[in-house]
């Protein structure tokens, strides 16, 4: 279950999507982020979905490796679609005691279930197709405008390209901890959720403290080597946008306009 999580790995392999300015991928990310939002009918979906497996396709990751991911996000995925299911009112459509699956419901719960895949999938392909160190020069080449505003944005780039790093590493070691503890007898799977609750225990401390001593060291390597924030800092491989990063900012701008577009359109 641990190692099906895809958000915050890098999957290395040469692709147009790779080759792309990090500052594409972010934007493009939160544009198609929005058109999800926007849209509100399915021929939108499928135009969405459809637009999704194209960018999939030319980044050369398998797609069973990006499906992968959502196993991770099955319980958040089963939880809102259920609470849409069966707590919307309108027209009964099936009853089961006391709990009714309405047609409003119905319709609410299954966009959001492919909301919730779509959204999974487009933030993992940029994770996949973009190296930490990319994504940080990315966001703090991004919004430097912000720094006009005195914000730091160099410390806060790094810390959310920090977090991406210890994703896998923490996956990893929450693998090798519960192997150790099922090994001297643990057992996860069996009981109730008290029980599974309380077997949690003697995984979470042990995380913790590996946590901890992780940041400890890394903050001391940082300190070790002068680090002291953005402030006159150059960059090794500078950013600059090529023409298939223009293109690409063509092709975002006018799969969002098309998502606003279907808001005014009657869409089945």
């Amino acid at each position: 279950m641990l190692r099906e999580i895809t958000l915050g790995q890098y999957y290395p392999v040469d692709s147009l999507l790779h080759r792309l300015d990090p500052r594409v991928k972010l934007s493009g990310t939160f544009l198609f982020l929005i058109a999800l939002f926007i849209v509100n009918s399915w021929t939108a979906y499928i135009f969405l979905a459809l637009v999704l497996l194209l960018l999939i396709k030319l980044s050369n990751v398998p797609f069973s490796f990006m499906v992968r991911g959502l196993k991770s996000v099955l319980f958040l995925l089963l939880l809102s679609v259920s609470f849409n299911l069966f707590l919307t009112p309108g027209k009964e459509i099936f009853r089961f005691y006391m709990l009714k699956i309405s047609q409003e419901g119905l319709h609410i719960a299954s966009m959001m279930a492919v909301r919730l895949i779509l959204l999974v999938l487009s933030s993992s392909l940029m994770t996949l197709c973009t190296t930490p160190n990319e994504l940080t020069d990315g966001m703090e080449k991004g919004l430097s405008i912000l720094k006009k505003l005195h914000l730091p944005i160099h410390e806060i780039a790094m810390m959310m390209s920090i977090a991406l790093r210890f994703i896998p590493i923490l996956v990893e070691e929450t693998d090798k901890i519960m192997k150790a503890q099922m090994a001297r007898g643990a057992d996860f799977e069996s009981g109730g959720i008290v029980h599974k609750a309380k077997a949690m225990v003697p995984i979470l401390v042990p995380l913790f403290v590996s946590a901890f001593r992780r940041a400890y060291d890394l903050a001391l390597a940082m300190e070790s080597r002068c680090y002291q924030g953005g402030e006159g800092r150059t960059k090794m491989k500078p950013l600059h946008y090529e023409r298939r990063d223009y293109l690409s900012y063509l092709f975002l701008i006018t799969v969002l306009a098309l998502s606003i577009g279907s808001r005014f359109v009657s869409l089945p």
